[in-house]
């Protein structure tokens, strides 16, 4: 298996300079971050305080491990009551990855993660905004490694963002297609 940065670095680069008309290797554009978030949402909402706060430990730990870095806890600007939120409440965990970090996930997630999802036929084109960027939703976080199903008491879901420096879509989706992303046709 071919390490990605290394593809992007050899293969993709040229590619792009090919189809699109770079005149310059830093004018292709590249991934500059990666960001996964999980919503504690529903499943915090009418727990006690220590309940709500198990839930958030157990989801962190769990985003840790799948990223390889500690998550941030987002919190609730404003209160809505419809929605039973409260104003200073931790609602999320967000963690972004660059660099290193950023390149050995895309690796798992291309390679491992994204064929053990159920039922999987491949990542939707639509899923590319119009500045390049790739936003994929999972209802599930036991499809990546290094979670064990057997152990799992709550299972959630979790988005990741794939953020590239692209100026429109069909430059965002064609580095996607050459770093190797199973993109539907």
């Amino acid at each position: 298996m071919e390490k990605l940065k290394t593809k992007y670095e050899k293969i993709a680069v040229l590619e792009m300079m090919k189809k699109f008309g770079y005149k310059n290797r830093m004018a292709v554009p590249s991934i500059k971050k990666v960001v996964l978030n999980s919503s504690f949402g529903k499943a915090a909402v009418g727990k006690t305080g220590a309940e709500r706060e198990k839930l958030q430990n157990f989801i962190s730990q769990d985003l840790a491990l799948i990223a390889g870095q500690k998550p941030n806890l987002v919190k609730s600007r404003k209160s809505i009551a419809g929605f039973k939120l409260r104003e200073g409440l931790e609602i999320a965990a967000v963690v972004t990855l660059r660099k290193g970090r950023m390149w050995d996930f895309l690796e798992r997630l291309i390679y491992l993660s994204l064929p053990r999802s159920r039922d999987f036929k491949g990542i939707n084109p639509k899923s590319v905004d119009e500045r390049g960027n790739m936003s994929i939703g999972f209802k599930e976080h036991i499809m990546f490694p290094e979670i064990f199903t057997e152990k799992e008491k709550t299972i959630f879901g979790l988005e990741v963002t794939v953020v590239t420096n692209a100026k429109s879509r069909e430059e965002g989706l064609e580095l996607f297609k050459l770093l190797g992303f199973p993109i539907k046709t």
